[in-house]
Order: structure tokens, then sequence, then C-alpha cells
């Protein structure tokens, strides 16, 4: 080809010319797309659909899904509106069907058309918002009719109910809290003994992540994934200067490593694939080795396919040596004692999604399993926060010192009643109960902790004898 001369090269203002013309189009285009459907301004995003199409209007709040009708004809579309404060979006459950996140006052259609008939559960797909009562069953049919207007709702209740059903809700409650502590089948956070230690005093470890039944609450049995069948994973416990081996199996349908959330190890140790080691397919094995050098309170989960795996349960705690403790200070007016010999050391992990959901050590209230104490012992509670949400942890009757964060002692350890621990966080409390009785001790976001049918989720209590 020969070269171009001046009059045929593209000059600037050619190609601006373009670049508009483009862009004129791809705005036209995408006005058919997006369009608002409310006439106040607030932005929403809607697909098209045809005037015979029958509208079912949809209601999402804290936490609740609100419908026009339960009983939807064929060929329906939702129109979705977030009348809540919180970020919400409303899907058709096993299915892809979803509508985009949606900020308060934002609205968007939900298509139904392509469903047939059917019994269906709608619900939002955000972290945690299914467990705390934002689920509805619907049943699409050929013979319902467009419908009246009489909302149904899940998930929430006003003041327009009868007595009969206040009662009704009243006893549910009472009963969720009188069937604590309740059993389920499987218990996690024991701690991890070594299979075989070295001549060299090496630590020698197996992990096997694989999927597993877990009862997270009595009746609710899910498959979660997990290190050696518990949720929260086994607890590993070391002291500084320990070397330890750890021989990971992989029994997941997805490749995957380990990352040592807060323990200082060497690079090649990190367990981030590629960057640091190959990833793990599933079926194969590797090995992780190093020396611990300090003190820490940390975690480890995996790092691909996180969003899977550690929802679903594969979290654990690592410590490494003691905290160091305030003994024989003064802390706010409160002289701490010479000595404290700890009565319970206790890891609780918070989560939040997934299957195991609004969980405090991988189960749901009544499940959970109560802090048995006597007066005036001294506990040491290290949160560990592996959700997708903040939870101010709440203790009633007991102020909680933190004495460590991430691991890394205080240099002024302070007093609190209500500890918020975000994702990733690592949080260490000193506690001393005093007064006698049955203490409630949960997440202050009450949503975690409470619905409807009664008390759930990240809630135990404080046993003080």
């Amino acid at each position: 080809m020969p070269p171009s001369t001046p009059d045929d090269r593209p000059n600037a203002f050619s190609i601006f010319a373009a670049l508009a013309g483009l862009a004129g189009f791809a705005l036209a285009a995408l006005a058919v797309i997006v369009v608002s459907v409310n006439d106040g301004g607030d932005s929403g995003v809607a697909v098209q659909s045809s005037p015979e199409m029958v509208h079912v209007g949809a209601s999402l709040t804290e936490f609740a899904i609100t419908l026009d009708a339960t009983e939807i004809p064929v060929g329906a579309m939702l129109e979705v509106t977030n009348d809540g404060s919180a970020v919400h979006n409303l899907a058709v459950k096993g299915t892809d069907i979803i509508t985009p996140d949606l900020n308060a006052g934002e609205t968007a259609m939900l298509d139904l058309s392509n469903l047939p008939a059917g019994d269906y559960t709608l619900v939002c797909a955000v972290a945690g918002h299914e467990g705390a009562g934002m689920t509805l069953a619907i049943t699409i049919s050929e013979s319902a009719s467009a419908p009246s207007g009489d909302a149904v709702a899940s998930g929430a209740h006003d003041g327009t109910m009868t007595k009969e059903e206040a009662d009704r809700l009243d006893d549910l409650m009472m009963a969720s809290m009188n069937a604590f502590p309740a059993e389920t089948e499987g218990v996690g956070n024991e701690k991890l003994e070594p299979v075989s230690i070295e001549a060299d005093g090496t630590k020698v470890f197996e992990l096997t992540a694989g999927l597993i039944d877990w009862e997270v609450e009595p009746g609710k049995v899910v498959e979660a994934w997990a290190y050696n069948g518990q949720v929260p994973a086994p607890w590993i416990d070391l002291e500084v200067g320990d070397t330890a081996r750890f021989i990971l199996t992989n029994n997941t349908p997805l490749g995957t490593d380990i990352h040592w959330h807060g323990i200082t190890v060497p690079n090649d140790q990190d367990g981030v694939a590629p960057y640091t080691q190959e990833i793990v397919k599933s079926g194969e094995t590797y090995t992780y080795e190093f020396t611990v050098v300090e003190e820490m309170v940390g975690m480890y989960h995996a790092h691909a396919h996180s969003q899977v795996s550690v929802p679903n349960g594969m979290f654990g705690t690592f410590t490494v040596g003691d905290v160091d403790l305030p003994v024989g200070r003064n802390i706010s007016g409160v002289q701490i004692p010479d000595r404290v010999d700890l009565a319970l050391e206790l890891p609780m992990v918070l989560n939040d999604a997934g299957v195991i959901g609004y969980s405090l050590n991988g189960k749901s209230f009544p499940a959970t399993s109560p802090i048995s104490l006597e007066q005036g012992d001294w506990a040491l509670i290290h949160y560990l926060n592996e959700g997708l949400q903040s939870h101010p942890m709440h203790l009633h009757g007991t102020r909680q010192l933190v004495v460590a964060k991430d691991g890394v002692p205080l240099d002024s350890p302070y007093w609190l009643d209500t500890v918020n621990v975000a994702p990733g966080e690592r949080y260490s409390v000193l506690i001393n109960p005093q007064d006698p009785g049955v203490w409630v001790f949960h997440c202050h976001i009450l949503t975690h902790v409470e619905r409807a049918e009664g008390m759930f989720g990240m809630v135990t209590a404080m046993i003080v004898s």
C-alpha cells in the first residue's frame, strides 16, 4: 500500500467528528435501554416491556419484600422499588434473574416473562439480607389475574397487625429464646494437633479442604466449604519460634490456596496464587512451611475463589503465643491485678454471608455456644471478622477491655461495652464479670439477631455462676 498523502490522512477534526457520531449513536441506543421509571427524577434501570404486560409492584425495605400479590400471571414483570435506606436488589433464587443493586429510591424492572408456571422464591441477594428476612415465596400461574393491590409482605410487620398476629409473633420470639442453647451436629474451632513432629522440631499439620453438610441452626443443614470438616476450621495455636509444615489437600471443586491473614510469613508462603505459588487444583496437594516469629492473632482462609469458599465456611483462627495483658496497670480507674489467670480464651469468628450466614463460630442462635464463667473469672475473647459487614459486638453486664488490635498489644488499652469489628479485623478483649446471671452477648445491628420468627444469628449468652 502506498504511503498516504496529506489529503487522505485523517485529521483531528475528522477523528473528533467520527467519535462524536459514535457517541451520539451509543447514547441514543442507551436511551432505549435505560430509562427512568420514577417521575420524581430518581434514576432507575428498566428493561423494555410491552403495554399488555402485567406489572406487579414490589417494595424492598429493611428487611422485607412486599408484593402486590404472590400469585402472579405468566409473563409478568415486577416493578421493584427500594423503599428502604440500605442497598437492596431482588432475585429469583436458583436462577440468574436479578435486578441491579438499587440505592434508596431507585426502581428497576425484574423480567419474569421467561419463567414457566410454578413456585419460586424471591430473595434479596445482598450478603446477609436473605437470612434477615428478605425472602418471599411466589407462584407463577396461567390462571392468575392482575393483582388487586393488596400487598403481601415478608419479614416485616407494622402497626396494622391483629392482636392474634402480634401474640403469635411474641410467642415465636419467646420460643426462640427459650430454645437456647440448642444442640446441633458439628463443632468447629477445635485446636489442630500436629500429625507428627520431625526430629528438628518441625510440627506437621494436615488440612483438607472439602464440602460438608453443616447444621447451622436446628434443622438448617447447608453444604458448607470447610477445612477438616469444621466450621470454623480447626484453631491453629503455635508458639513463637515454632516451625510448622501444613499439607493442604484440596477436595473442593475449585482451585484454592491458603492465605495466613495477619501472620508474618515469607513472601513465597503468603498463599496468593499465582503471585506466590501455583493454584492448588481440585484433587491436588500443596505444602506450606514457615517459622512463626512474633506473637499474633490472625486468621487463615482461601484467597483464590474466596468470594465462594470463605463466606461458605472455609475460615479459621491462627494464634501465636500469648497476648500481652496489661497486668498491674490502672486502666481508667480500674486496677488490673498483678497476675491474671485466664479461665477461658475464646476465638469468636464472625460471619454474615454465604450458606452459613449471620453466625458466631459457624452457628446461628439458638445453636450458638454459651460462655460459661464463674463470678470474678477473667476471660480473653478474640473477635475475628471473616464476613462482609462490620459487627458491633455488645456484651450485657460487663465492660470489655480492648487489649490488642489485629494481634498487636495496645499501649493504651480502653474499656467499651460495644466493640465494632470490620471485615478482616481482629480485636482481643479481656472481661471480668462480677454479677451472676444470664447476660446476652450479640451483634448490635438488630437485624443481624432478630427476624419475624424470633431470635437468630449473631447472639449467644454469657452465663455467670
